[in-house]
Parts: structure tokens; C-alpha cells; sequence
């Protein structure tokens, strides 16, 4: 098989592979981000961070702001509907060391688009210009911009934003295939992304709905895209980026890692969750990764609700292993 991807250059940053990880809130946090980075990405990207908070520098837009050097390239989200906030957090950010600022134009969630920012952007082109215009001007680091195909089935106008932003010097597309009002319902509509790609002369990297590798190749077919962000096809598989990487490179898909081996991903994962957060938060938040870790294997819906009921660290990390074992020794039989 011919390798399906080229390299994507922005600005000083090469995207070597461009198999990315999406940007999602609760979920693409530096523990997990860390994990996803040993099993191979082409780039990182943080949970969105809303601009105001950026600039009031609070301690939650700070922690989702921090980028480690074995993360690189990684890139920072930011979402808002002020220009001069933005443009602000955006400056914020580079000081920081974000190597892209990505911006938001396609999150769906009500209490984002009820404050007029992500994809409710879309339903203002002329303000979303001069978002897009404040924050390519304010920072020297590439900036890219991710979108949906539009508001609803009716104004599904990505390739006008397309061409708004490739003209303010935004580098790089991402598109989810879906409107807003789709929200997650539906499929992705990966053949609508190709009329994105025939707007513009910049990368454009398709999202929505890989959660194979089989489904990467077709998306890529449909859209012409030159990549491919994966976000809830990573939901317990740290390893799922990496092995469509390997996929689009080789043509053969790479197993899941063993059970002993995920073991120990889920209890490094687990740790660097109590050390990013603290003990009570970092246990609240972990409990979602640690249900979709153990979906699929027998006994985990009544692991899970035990998991779900405990607060203290170490009996957390010695249920895990307590459920695992039987399945590990199994497995190596």
C-alpha cells in the first residue's frame, strides 16, 4: 500500500503524519494527551480554553494551557466571540509556548453557542473574520481554524469561511463533517469536506466518525482531505492514532496493545490524573476514561460501577488490577 498522507508544513511547525488528535473538553487533557504521544501522533491539540478565562488567568485555563516539550508540536484551542479577547489569549498562549493557536468555530455545545462563540460563529461571517484577523495578526505562530460545515443543512457555508480565512492567513482547515444542529447525531458527511478542499488552497484535515482505521482510508477517499483528526475513536485506546498512522503508512493494521500492557497505560494514565488535578478532582475525572478502558471485557459494567463508587487512589489502582488479572493471565495462557 502507498503511504495515503504527506507531511503538512505550517509555518516552523511539520506535521510529519497528519493523524491528529481532536481538541475535546474532559477528555484531551495533558494526562491523556501524554499517553496518545507514546503510541505516535502527528499533532497534539488541547481542550478548547475559553478566551476570557485565558486572560484572567485562571487556574483551570492555565493547567489546560500547559504543554510539555515531549508533547510537541502541540497546539492550544481557544474559543470565544471577542476579538480583542481572543487576539489577548491568543498572545497569552505563545508566551506560554503554544506552537499553533487553533481556534474554535465549531463546538456545538449550548452554553458555548449560547455565548455566541464556536459554532455559532458560523452564523456571522463578517464577525468571524474579524476574530480570525485579530489572532493571525497578534501572534507570529501559525494559526488554524477549525469549523463545521455549517449551521444548519440550509447554510452549510465551511467553504465560504474557507476562503475568509485562507485570505487572513489562517494555515490550516480542520472540518467536521456535520452541522451544528446535527450535533453528534447522524454520520459525518465526509464527501461534503471534499467541497471544502476544492475552496481552498490550504491543508484541510476531515473529522467526524473514524473509528477504525478502515474508516480513516475511506474518509480520506471521500473528502480528498490531507489528514484525518480522530477524537471519540480514542475513548479508551491512547494506542487508536497511532495504529491508523500505521495503517495509512503500511496497510496493515497493528494489533491492540496486550492486556498487561494496557494494564499499565490505564495505571500511568490514573497517576498522572491525581498529580495534574489533585487527589478529589483527579478521581471524579478519571472515572470516564477508566469505564471506557474496561468496556468490552467481561465483568466490566459491575467493575465499572464499583470504580464509580470509590474515592481513594490506591483503592482505585488495586480494583484495576484485582479486574484485569484474571483477563491478563487468560490471555497469556
Amino acid at each position: 500500500m502507498t503511504a495515503m498522507l504527506s507531511p503538512i508544513r505550517i509555518g516552523p511547525v511539520e506535521i510529519k503524519e497528519p493523524v491528529i488528535l481532536a481538541p475535546m473538553s474532559g477528555v484531551s487533557d495533558l494526562p491523556f494527551r501524554r499517553q496518545v504521544k507514546k503510541y505516535g501522533t502527528g499533532l497534539l491539540v488541547t481542550e478548547m480554553i475559553a478566551s476570557q478565562a485565558m486572560i484572567r488567568a485562571t487556574r483551570d485555563s492555565l493547567a489546560k494551557a500547559r504543554v510539555l516539550d515531549e508533547e510537541r508540536p502541540c497546539s492550544v484551542q481557544l474559543a470565544g466571540c471577542e476579538a480583542r479577547v481572543m487576539a489577548e489569549a491568543a498572545r497569552l498562549n505563545e508566551d506560554l509556548g503554544a506552537d499553533i493557536i487553533d481556534i474554535n468555530m465549531g463546538c456545538p455545545v449550548k452554553k458555548v453557542v449560547n455565548g455566541f462563540a464556536g459554532s455559532a460563529l458560523m452564523r456571522d461571517l463578517r464577525h468571524a473574520a474579524g476574530l480570525i484577523e485579530a489572532v493571525v495578526k497578534a501572534v507570529d505562530v501559525p494559526v488554524t481554524l477549525k469549523m463545521r460545515t455549517g449551521w444548519d443543512h440550509d447554510s452549510r457555508n465551511a467553504p465560504e469561511l474557507a476562503r475568509i480565512a485562507e485570505d487572513l492567513g489562517v494555515q490550516m482547515l480542520v472540518v467536521h463533517g456535520r452541522t451544528r444542529c446535527q450535533l453528534y447525531r447522524g454520520r459525518a458527511d465526509w464527501d461534503f469536506i471534499a467541497e471544502v478542499k476544492a475552496a481552498t488552497r490550504l491543508p484541510v484535515i476531515a473529522n467526524g466518525d473514524i473509528v477504525t482505521e478502515a474508516d480513516a482510508a475511506a474518509c480520506l477517499a471521500a473528502s480528498g482531505a490531507d489528514g484525518v483528526m480522530i477524537g471519540r475513536g480514542t475513548y479508551g485506546r491512547p494506542w487508536f492514532v497511532g495504529q491508523v498512522m500505521h495503517y495509512l503508512r503500511t496497510g496493515e493494521t497493528r494489533a491492540d496493545p496486550p492486556l498487561a500492557e494496557q494494564l499499565a497505560v490505564i495505571l500511568d494514565h490514573y497517576d498522572h490524573m491525581i498529580e495534574h488535578y489533585g487527589p478529589i478532582v483527579g478521581v471524579r475525572m478519571a472515572r470516564k476514561h477508566l469505564g471506557w478502558y474496561v468496556k468490552g471485557l467481561p465483568g466490566s459494567a459491575k467493575a465499572r460501577d464499583e470504580l464509580n463508587k470509590l474515592s481513594d487512589p490506591a483503592r482505585v489502582k488495586d480494583r484495576l488490577r484485582a479486574f484485569f488479572g484474571p483477563h491478563v493471565e487468560q490471555a497469556a495462557a
